[in-house]
């Protein structure tokens, strides 16, 4: 799977698509599906705006997937020094795509990564 960043982060709709590859050959594009909507999108009920420019870790023990992006508090916000990088938990779905969830509003306070 790719997971990248759409549209343009100086926008409050910057967020994440996914393609998955489907065929068997990664160089070519019919090998690829694009997930037919955005993985990760603005919350507009949570104040986080564009959030995109995105990276994976798991936890110190290994147990737990985390996203971490870059995202503005404001819809007004561009690609300054105003965007802040957050990260979170995510899970995965069935069909074995990520599941990234609602981006988190700043100052909620998230567990730390297991084994940490």
């Amino acid at each position: 799977m790719i997971v990248y960043s759409a549209s343009a982060c100086w926008g409050p709709d910057y967020k994440l698509g996914l393609l998955t590859l489907t065929g068997s050959n990664p160089l070519n594009p019919s090998s690829w599906t694009k997930h037919p909507t955005p993985v990760f999108q603005r919350s507009d009920a949570n104040g986080v705006y564009a959030p995109g420019h995105n990276g994976f870790f798991k936890s110190p023990d290994g147990t737990e997937d985390w996203i971490v992006y870059h995202a503005n508090d404001s819809a007004g916000g561009g690609c300054d020094m105003n965007r802040s990088t957050r990260a979170q938990k995510f899970t995965w779905n069935a069909d074995g795509t990520p599941n990234f969830g609602t981006p988190v509003r700043l100052g909620v306070q998230l567990p730390a990564p297991s084994g940490e």
